[in-house]
């Protein structure tokens, strides 16, 4: 019972981070913009969040800078892509890359660490004790105790579904992705929505990355995000830019990255990693194969019905 409920725990912690930067990039695709830069962001995330924890004694400061950079991201990735049209899959991996150079020489030359920094300054994310359920066994050590972006994630899964589909701002967001000339001319500007929607993905980014460095611990390792910003990535085109089925499958991602931590004691610890991502490259074959089977499926369909037309013509 002990180990099942460890493992849900871990589930729903593992998970938070990729539920987050994927509810991000749902909405950039929603909004016709591939974004492969979640990985940066989450990772600079990562690094201001415990930097400004540290140098303030606060956690609040931390997610506060933690947002604030993925606004910075944002903007960067709008300015290039949506405004400049350079090509998105370039200035994604170039904002990976940025990121991870950045993080590594901050991290040596401002605090003097080299690959892993931890301090008990560095303050943690509050855990949300939650009356009543904490005292039902299985249900309370699951739910209970866990870090704030946990719930908070949970909360945003449906605000975002709701936003875009029961406003009209969610309207022009999926509009500006969809049908940019027509929505342009309704009197709303496409590259404002896509500008909003790399702006919140960064923002939410930036939250991944502060749970991922102050949630379960209170430190930094260089590239510490693991490439969960391409696993959100799969993940956003896995649940087809819904934010329900997004959010299933990056519980999927930490229900396998979970296993293969408690499988650790049995299998070496670089097999067990592993785990999470060759499920991932499997969802993507998956959707692929689908995918290509669909389209030849409508061809045929359509060929067949043009068949038949000219038949009784």
């Amino acid at each position: 019972m002990d180990q099942i409920s460890q493992i849900l725990r871990f589930t729903l912690s593992n998970a938070t981070p990729v539920i987050l930067a994927a509810l991000g990039g749902l909405l950039t695709d929603q909004a016709g913009i591939l974004n492969i830069g979640m990985e940066g962001m989450m990772l600079m995330g990562c690094f201001f969040g415990v930097a400004f924890s540290f140098l303030f004694a606060s956690s609040g400061a931390g997610v506060i800078a933690a947002v604030l950079i993925g606004i910075i991201m944002g903007l960067f990735f709008a300015l290039f892509v949506v405004k400049l049209k350079s090509d998105e899959f370039i200035i994604g991996m170039a904002l990976n890359t940025f990121a991870s150079g950045l993080t590594a020489f901050l991290l040596r030359s401002v605090f003097h660490q080299t690959g892993t920094w931890a301090s008990d300054e560095i303050i943690a994310l509050p855990r949300i004790h939650i009356p009543g359920i904490e005292d039902i066994p299985l249900v309370g050590s699951v739910l209970s105790g866990q870090s704030i972006f946990v719930y908070v994630s949970w909360l945003l899964v449906f605000l975002v579904w709701a936003f875009l589909y029961r406003t009209p701002y969610g309207f022009w967001m999926r509009a500006a992705g969809e049908h940019p000339q027509a929505l342009e001319t309704a009197g709303v500007s496409p590259v404002k929505m896509k500008v909003w929607a790399a702006v919140i993905c960064g923002i939410l980014c930036g939250i991944a990355g502060a749970h991922l460095s102050m949630g379960n611990i209170h430190m930094f390792a260089e590239d510490m995000t693991a490439n969960r910003g391409f696993i959100a990535f799969a993940c956003v085109v896995f649940g087809m830019s819904n934010p329900p089925k997004v959010f299933l499958a990056a519980l999927l991602f930490g229900f396998l990255q979970a296993i293969g931590l408690n499988l650790q004691a049995f299998i070496p610890p670089d097999i067990t990693a592993a785990i999470p991502y060759f499920v991932t490259i499997l969802m993507l074959v998956y959707i692929t194969v689908s995918a290509s089977a669909r389209k030849k499926r409508r061809a045929k369909e359509s060929l067949e019905a043009q068949k038949a037309a000219r038949n009784i013509s």
